[in-house]
Formats: structure tokens, C-alpha cells, sequence
């Protein structure tokens, strides 16, 4: 009976993909010294496995060229072939030509076929040297060596070589997705049958507590719903290692790179968008951060610089923070770019603040030309619009000649949030609590109007926080018209605070995100929507956004 190997292809390609990362980080510890026997036999293993896979399923050019990269990775076994730094280049080559011919045979697109025969020319190199022969007398084109098909016994071992791990299963996220959605819709149903019995006079007893309990085992499913969602940070940081020894090499310049928190965990979907904001900062801090070698001695520091990647948990947001020891932002040359591109009127003196917007500028460079790692201008611009989409935020710190810092605080997750009811008349919002300062009751007279506008600000420990009206943001109509009838709710996003007036805040519930764009359209000052637990939809605020228009309308009063 002949078996359909082909509904094998995604497990194969998604742990190949995984063992090719696990050998490049293997090949980026051999520089350190690495080279033990362990380490030298787990990169032939990933080899060994990724060889038997491809023969099992026909994929004939991954098998030659992996078969040939088996016999250097077998002559280091043997002691015949010593690691050296060009021998490290080649297997890092090889790790990422592999990984091009694993995508490209995937998508079902082209491999490119002289490539594959120079690389696989220069391992040939290797191993004929490790025998003692000479070597052919040039490359040639898919190898002079055929390799032996090596089909594994089953299905199983193709996908990943090993027998599979009987304690996990691959999901795919899209069903995640749909059981999160269908635990929120539960725990909906659950709040409106407890509020239900409340509200029956003599309820029996009995009910009470099946629902009590009922309210503690869909919390608990919830919770396990989340934590399948979650994975460490270490699958993102991975990837750094190499990126940072590349570009140290590129621009001629000695990095080491420290790794932090790589447990910290956080939900998927996050996990996928924080990857390129993260490499524009690092790219950033190798081009612009960090010295060369001889101005850093000249400066009385060590010749090679360090980046620190860090994740930690703070309340309820991760925060990553990438680090340099490099020189910091150059004040005088932001200010004298800034001004040539006229975003500095005069000989305006801008305060740290606002340096920091600046270098998040669209099209705003310090480089004196583009080089293929930075100096377009969009990196950076890119990081806070992707942060931002995330919920998230970006602080900057800079001491002149000691390094940089720059501080990602974002949410755990965009499934779910944990919020404060807040009612606008009729209407009801959520305010993710993370954004939540505090809120207040303002006397009257406890605000002060500015001249010839209608906006408001108030004084908030020592300064000066601009209001913003939600009834007249969304156009609903407010129980009060008058800050003091209401409540303040202060808030932080950006960095910046702003007070949002309310009629009365309610209670905290955790809210299941549904996308606006997705059932309705990209409205300003949202984030999503939430059903609650009457069966009405809340809006959930996007606090950033909201401190934004505040600030822009205080400014726009002032000017």
C-alpha cells in the first residue's frame, strides 16, 4: 500500500528549519572555543537527520549538497580537519544555503543551482585536503559524489530525524485563535447567567455555587488557553547572534553580544511582531552605537563594544531593552540634521525629549551616506510604528560617549486585555489598566481653560496634563458637562500623560480583543472592541493615541 508522504512536507520543513537554527547557533559557539566532541556531533547530527528527511521524500539537491557537508562535519569528527575562522564561515554558509534550498523547495520556487555547486566545490575542497588529495580543478553544476539515499524507517524520522516528542504537537495558531475566541464567548455566557441569579430573588442556594464554580473553571480554562499561546523570547533572540557577528564584521568592528531574560515569555503573535523593530535597533547600534576599535581604545575603553539584549516582566507588559556601550546619540549632529531638514525652527535649543522624537523622524539619518546595514533613515521610523501597532511603547536614553538604551514596553498579548470600565453617558470604553495612572476629582475651578480654545488642562503633580472630552472625541452625549461632575482618569502612553474626563469609572473585567478593521473599520483613539458581559460592545481605547491628539491639541491652542 503505497502512503502519501507528501502530507509529511510542513512537519519536515518547519523542524528542519528548527535543527538548522540549533546547528548555526552550535557553529556561532565554535568562535568562543566551543569545539568540543558534543558540539561537533550535534551539528553532524542535524546533518545526518536533515540527509535521511530530504532522500525520504526526493528532495535530491539537499541530499548531495547535505551529504557533502556530512563528510567535513565527519572529518572534524575524526581530528582529520581542524575548526578554524574560514572553515566556521564555510559551515555558516552552508547552514544558510541550506536554509535558502528548504524555503525554496517549499514554495515549490527554484534553487540556484551555481551557487549550490560553489559551495558545495569549496566543502569538496575541505575534505579532499582532510584526505590528503587534490582536489578537482573547479565547481560544477545540483555533484560529482552522489549521495547514498538513506530513507528513514518512517513518516516520523523523516519530519525531524529523531523520534518524535511524545509530549508536544504542533497547532496551528489560526485554531488557537478560534478556541481563545470560543473560551471568551464562554466566559461572556458565564458573567450574564451570575449577573442572571443576582438578580432572581431567593435563588436557590444550590445555583449559587454551581455558578461560583463554573466562574473558576472558565477562568482557569481562559488562563490555559493563554499559556498555550505563550513561548520564550529565546526564539526571537536567537536569531541575534549571527546578525550581530556578520554586521561586526561587515563595518570592522569588535561586538560582543549579551542575552538576558530569554525565558520571559509572551503570546505568539506578539513574539512574530517584535522581530524587525529588534533588528533595526541592533543594526542601529552596530553602525551608529558602537566605535571601532581604535577610537574606543583612544577613548579609554576596551576595543570590543557590547549589546545587551534583555526581557523581563514588569507588572503587566514585558519590557525588552537593547543596550550599547558605544557613544550615545550625538546631540550636536541630530540637531544640526535636524535643522538642514528644517524640523528645528532657528537656533532652537530642543531638551532630550525631544532629540529622542527626532531620531524617530521618517527619513531622518545622521549617516553621511547609505550603507547596505543603515543611513536610508527608515529604520527607526519602522521601529515605533510597529511597537506602536503592538500596543506598545518606546523610550530612549543616551549619556554622550557612555552608550545608548532604548526600552520596548509591550503588552503580553493582543487577545486579551485587562481593563477598567469607564461610562460617557450611555456608552461604555475600556482602558487597558497598564495605561492607568490614577484617577481624580477635580473641585471647581480645579481646571484651567486655555485662551481662545476649547481645551482644558490640569496641574498633576507638578505638572501640566492636558484633558481630553471623550463624549466630544466619539460624539455621545455626557452626563456632565463640567470636568468637576466627572472623573479625570490619568494616563500614560508614549511617555506622555494626559487626563481622559469620564462621567464614572466601573469595573475591571478581562476583555477578549476583536479587531475594529476586521468587523468594522480603523477608528482613531481605538484599539479593538469587546462584548461585555450584558451582550453590548465596548470599545477599547488606544491610550497612545489618545495622549497624542491631547498633546496635539494643546499645542495647537498654544501656537
Amino acid at each position: 500500500m503505497s502512503v502519501d508522504l507528501s502530507r509529511f512536507h510542513d512537519s519536515f520543513f518547519d523542524e528542519s528549519l528548527e535543527s538548522l537554527a540549533t546547528m548555526e547557533a552550535t557553529l556561532l559557539r565554535f568562535e568562543a572555543g566551543a569545539t568540543g566532541p558534543e558540539a561537533i556531533h550535534t551539528v553532524f547530527r542535524v546533518a545526518h537527520s536533515l540527509k535521511g528527511g530530504a532522500g525520504m521524500f526526493g528532495f535530491d539537491a539537499i541530499v548531495s549538497f547535505t551529504h557533502t557537508l556530512e563528510s567535513v562535519l565527519d572529518a572534524l569528527r575524526a581530528g582529520r580537519l581542524a575548526v578554524d575562522a574560514p572553515l566556521t564561515d564555510l559551515l555558516l554558509g552552508s547552514v544558510d544555503l541550506l536554509r535558502g534550498m528548504l524555503e525554496a523547495t517549499r514554495a515549490g520556487g527554484s534553487i540556484d543551482a551555481q551557487r549550490v555547486a560553489d559551495l558545495q566545490f569549496d566543502l569538496e575542497l575541505q575534505v579532499a585536503r582532510s584526505r590528503g588529495k587534490e582536489p578537482r580543478n573547479g565547481p560544477a553544476t545540483v555533484a560529482p559524489d552522489p549521495a547514498p539515499k538513506e530513507p528513514p524507517a518512517n513518516a516520523a524520522n523523516a519530519a525531524g530525524g529523531d523520534a518524535p516528542d511524545a509530549g508536544s504537537i504542533r497547532v496551528d495558531v489560526g485554531k488557537l485563535d478560534d478556541l481563545l475566541n470560543a473560551v471568551g464567548e464562554l466566559v461572556i455566557t458565564q458573567t450574564m447567567l451570575a449577573q442572571f441569579a443576582r438578580g432572581v430573588a431567593g435563588a436557590d442556594e444550590r445555583l449559587q455555587r454551581g455558578l461560583l464554580q463554573l466562574e473558576r473553571n472558565v477562568r482557569d480554562l481562559q488562563e490555559s488557553v493563554m499559556r498555550v499561546r505563550m513561548l520564550p523570547i529565546s526564539a526571537v533572540f536567537s536569531r541575534f547572534p549571527r546578525l550581530v557577528r556578520d554586521l561586526a564584521q561587515r563595518c570592522g568592528k569588535q561586538i560582543e553580544l549579551r542575552l538576558g531574560g530569554e525565558h520571559t515569555e509572551l503570546d505568539k503573535t506578539v513574539l512574530e511582531k517584535i522581530g524587525d523593530p529588534l533588528v533595526h535597533l541592533v543594526r542601529n547600534s552596530i553602525d551608529h552605537g558602537i566605535e571601532p576599535p581604535d577610537v574606543r581604545i583612544a577613548r579609554g575603553k576596551s576595543p570590543a563594544g557590547t549589546i545587551r539584549l534583555d526581557a523581563s516582566q514588569r507588572g503587566g507588559c514585558i519590557v525588552v531593552e537593547v543596550r550599547d556601550d558605544g557613544g550615545g546619540l550625538d546631540r550636536r549632529r541630530i540637531i544640526e540634521r535636524a535643522r538642514s531638514r528644517g524640523l528645528i525652527a532657528g537656533e532652537a535649543e530642543p531638551d532630550d525629549t525631544a532629540i529622542s522624537e527626532l531620531i524617530f523622524s521618517p527619513g531622518f539619518s545622521t549617516a553621511e551616506e547609505a550603507t547596505e546595514v543603515s543611513g536610508r533613515g527608515v529604520g527607526m521610523d519602522v521601529v515605533r510604528r510597529n511597537v506602536k501597532a503592538l500596543g506598545g511603547s518606546i523610550e530612549v536614553e543616551s549619556r554622550a560617549g557612555e552608550g545608548a538604551r532604548f526600552t520596548l514596553t509591550l503588552p503580553f498579548t493582543l487577545a486579551i486585555v485587562e481593563g477598567q470600565t469607564v461610562a460617557v453617558g450611555a456608552e461604555r470604553y475600556v482602558v487597558p489598566v497598564t495605561s492607568i495612572i490614577e484617577s481624580l476629582r477635580l473641585q471647581p475651578g480645579g481646571a484651567t481653560r486655555i485662551a481662545g480654545s476649547g481645551s482644558d488642562v490640569i496641574t498633576f503633580r507638578g505638572d501640566f496634563l492636558p484633558v481630553l472630552r471623550l463624549h466630544e472625541l466619539f460624539g455621545v452625549e455626557s452626563a456632565n458637562e463640567a470636568l468637576h461632575g466627572g472623573l479625570i482618569m490619568v494616563v500614560e502612553g508614549d511617555g506622555r500623560r494626559a487626563g481622559l474626563f469620564v462621567d464614572q469609572v466601573e469595573g475591571q473585567l478581562q476583555a477578549v480583543v476583536k479587531s475594529m478593521e476586521a468587523n468594522y473599520r480603523a477608528v482613531d483613539g481605538v484599539s479593538g472592541a469587546t462584548i461585555t458581559a450584558d451582550g453590548n460592545v465596548a470599545l477599547i481605547l488606544d491610550v497612545p493615541a489618545l495622549v497624542r491628539m491631547a498633546g496635539r491639541a494643546r499645542r495647537g491652542a498654544l501656537a
